[in-house]
């Protein structure tokens, strides 16, 4: 398995609930700016969308789930479940941002597994171009400073980008990575966008564009930092025995790690190595668990909100060994074609901004091989995929049988999740 990291990564340890439970369905809206309609509109076609893609009835959802960034960024479970007449009997609305998503799909593998219900959807519904915006500006510009955030709005590390850069520039520090091999991140999920009809910017860019683009926030560029987008998305738990009635074949749940941290959440630029993130410690978990090991992954859904986002991760999951990230994502292996692609629906930097939910939904359909580009549809109402991966043609990555999404909250905390072909 070579040197360094991979060397020490254990894959082979048995699990009980490995491929016991299953996403069955997705369902999203378009991705937007400014949608004109509430969280809870979005939201409750999401979810409907996500039922309605499992071939399941409204009536066969009894577990609902999303989570929130901020108070007031979305629409509460209750409401949704009430505006679609679902009873339910397990329920949770959770705070936090990107490492949500996995850490969800593990708490509804759970409440399904202890009997408190059978079937979960979660959601994650925003406008967060057109009201609540992550990156600082209307209400929260003018927040008061209060209590931990002494220690940081006070300095000026009030959006993610502020608070991030410190990591990205220790990184650039330890390891000598270049801006240049960074920019190809956004390149490339560029190329992949571009045979996204759903994805908000379509167009391709060169690192060029990258690194000529405005500075934001040292060393992040404007074409660094992810898109702002109004939009709802939502899947469906349930388990691998009642997946197989399901409409298509289901995507296996592997292995779950959720919001796993570095040892001071609290103090993480007092408590080094910044440059190295909570993946560190999650890829312990999430081998073992699975069953694989990181070269076996066909593709990956590493969460973007920043170019260096995605970087850091493939290093600390041992898809590279620390410090070779920069050459990862810019010597081809994440393009469509290449060994492993990520985020090949453009990601959260080209596709739309979800708080990584968008990242599963992808993967699901890569694994489902009727990932939703512009090829033809045959007489089996499934796509004609063609692997021709040229502007405007198709994303589906072929023969994709496992993937795997790292989702970021922070530096200081990620979930991650693999998933195999049913």
């Amino acid at each position: 398995m070579g040197s360094g990291l991979h060397a020490e990564i254990d894959a082979t340890s048995p699990k009980h609930l490995r491929d016991k439970y299953a996403i069955v369905g997705v369902g999203e809206t378009a991705y937007m700016r400014g949608s004109g309609v509430t969280t809870r509109a979005l939201g409750t076609s999401a979810v409907r969308s996500a039922i309605a893609d499992a071939g399941l009835r409204l009536a066969d959802i009894d577990g609902m789930l999303s989570y929130h960034f901020v108070l007031g960024d979305s629409t509460y479970v209750p409401q949704i479940a009430g505006d679609l007449g679902i009873r339910l009997n397990f329920h949770m609305d959770v705070q936090g941002g990107g490492a949500s998503t996995e850490a969800l799909v593990g708490v509804a593998m759970g409440v399904i597994e202890a009997g408190m219900c059978k079937c979960v959807v979660i959601y994650r519904a925003v406008n967060g171009y057109s009201q609540v915006r992550s990156g600082g500006g209307g209400a929260r510009a003018i927040a008061p400073v209060a209590n931990d955030m002494l220690h940081a709005r006070a300095y000026g590390m009030h959006s993610a980008g502020n608070q991030f850069a410190f990591t990205f520039m220790r990184h650039m520090y330890d390891y000598g990575t270049r801006p240049e091999q960074v920019a190809a991140v956004r390149a490339i999920h560029s190329e992949h966008a571009s045979n996204n009809p759903k994805a908000l910017y379509k167009k391709r860019v060169s690192v060029d564009d990258v690194l000529n683009s405005r500075m934001i926030c040292t060393p992040l560029h404007l074409l660094d930092c992810c898109v702002e987008t109004d939009n709802g998305t939502a899947i469906v738990v349930t388990s691998a025995e009642r997946a197989r009635d399901c409409r298509h074949s289901p995507a296996l749940i592997r292995s779950v790690v959720g919001r796993c941290s570095k040892p001071r959440l609290d103090m993480h630029y007092q408590h080094g190595p910044i440059s190295t993130t909570a993946g560190a410690f999650a890829h312990k978990l999430l081998w073992p668990n699975a069953g694989v090991a990181p070269e076996e992954i066909n593709v990956t859904g590493s969460y973007d909100a920043f170019t260096f986002t995605a970087m850091l991760q493939f290093e600390d999951y041992g898809f590279c060994e620390k410090g070779a990230g920069g050459a990862y994502v810019s010597d081809g292996t994440i393009r469509l074609g290449g060994r492993r692609p990520n985020n090949t629906s453009g990601g959260q930097l080209c596709e739309g901004y979800t708080h990584g939910l968008n990242l599963v939904i992808e993967n699901v359909r890569q694994l489902r091989h009727d990932a939703d580009d512009t090829c033809p549809i045959g007489p089996d109402g499934r796509r004609q995929h063609t692997y021709d991966y040229r502007e405007g043609r198709c994303r589906q990555v072929k023969d994709a049988e496992l993937a795997a999404n790292l989702g970021w909250a922070y530096p200081v905390t990620g979930s991650a999740m693999v998933l195999r072909r049913g």
